[in-house]
This record gives structure tokens, sequence and C-alpha cells, in this order.
């Protein structure tokens, strides 16, 4: 096994260090970002919306910052490209997550959340986007993946959740001041 994969095994809470991180990127020259996509049922929960890889697996749209003016743009694209969404995308990634192909080098993925005001359909349409509830995109996300990427994307719902509700929390503050 590769020894960048061996040692993942034994990191928790957040990954790699900002160093670290920066290293990969310089490493596999090519920057990757994704679109944690969401909406907000009627009674507050947060549902995301998932697509498939060609190999059947969910995930979150995502790829390379390709000629995009700013990562937010590449994720915005990928989102439409993958998942037929038009909403409005964070500026700056909340967090990031390592990507592993099976055979494959790991390598760090920004990842920007995206309210999705409406969807078309994909120009890749054998993604198949689909609604999940929080625990069931967890669920989904762990499928068929080595523990430690399983764990990185189980992360990365949970951190979406944790900074939507404090989304809404200082929106609510700032309305009573």
């Amino acid at each position: 096994m590769d020894k960048t994969l061996a040692s993942l095994d034994s990191i928790r809470d957040g990954g790699l260090t900002q160093s670290l991180r920066q290293e990969r990127w310089e490493l596999s020259g090519r920057m990757v970002v994704a679109a944690v996509c969401y909406q907000r049922e009627a009674n507050g929960d947060v549902e995301f919306l998932l697509v498939r890889t060609r190999s059947g697996r969910w995930t979150f749209p995502k790829g390379g910052v390709d000629g995009d003016p700013t990562e937010a743009s590449a994720a915005a694209r990928e989102a439409h490209e993958e998942a037929g969404v038009r909403g409005e995308i964070e500026a700056q990634a909340f967090t990031w997550y390592l990507h592993c192909k099976l055979g494959s080098d790991v390598h760090p993925v920004n990842a920007h959340l995206c309210r999705v005001v409406y969807l078309e359909t994909p120009h890749e349409r054998f993604r198949t986007p689909q609604w999940f509830s929080a625990e069931r995109a967890k669920r989904h996300l762990r499928e068929d993946r080595p523990s430690f990427y399983a764990e990185e994307l189980e992360r990365v719902v949970d951190r979406a959740v944790l900074r939507l509700q404090v989304g809404t929390r200082r929106a609510d503050i700032s309305l009573l001041n």
C-alpha cells in the first residue's frame, strides 16, 4: 500500500496540517474543488444533493479549477455540469477533504457550500442527482470506500450542517441587533 494511504488511517479531526495540504497541492499541480449543494426543508432540516460517479458511488459534484477565475466559480461550474444546479455558492471554502480514487494519488479538495435555487437537467446525465438527509448522505458516501476516505466525506457533511446552523444563528442574532 502507498505510504501516504497507510498514514491516512491515523489522521483524525481535520486531516492534514495546512503545510502538508499545501505541499499536496503543489505536488498534484491541479486544484480541485467541490460544491456541497444543499437545500432546507420546510422544518429547517438540511438536505444534500449527491451525484453518481461513473462507477456508481455517490459523491459531491467536484472537479479541477480549469481556467476559472476563482475556486468558487469552478465549484459552481461543476455543480451545474454534474448536478444541473443553479444556486448561490459561498466565495470561501468552508472545509476541505482528502479525495482518493482507487489506484491513484490522494489529494485535497476545497469544499464550497452551494444553496440550490433550482435544478436543470445536468450536462452529465449519468450523474442522476438525488437529495438525501444528512444521515442518509453520510451513509451513501461511505458505500464502497476505504474507511479513511469515508470518514473524510462524513466529516464534510457534519461540518456543513454545523456551518449552516452557525450561519442561521448568526443571521438570527444580526436581526436582533
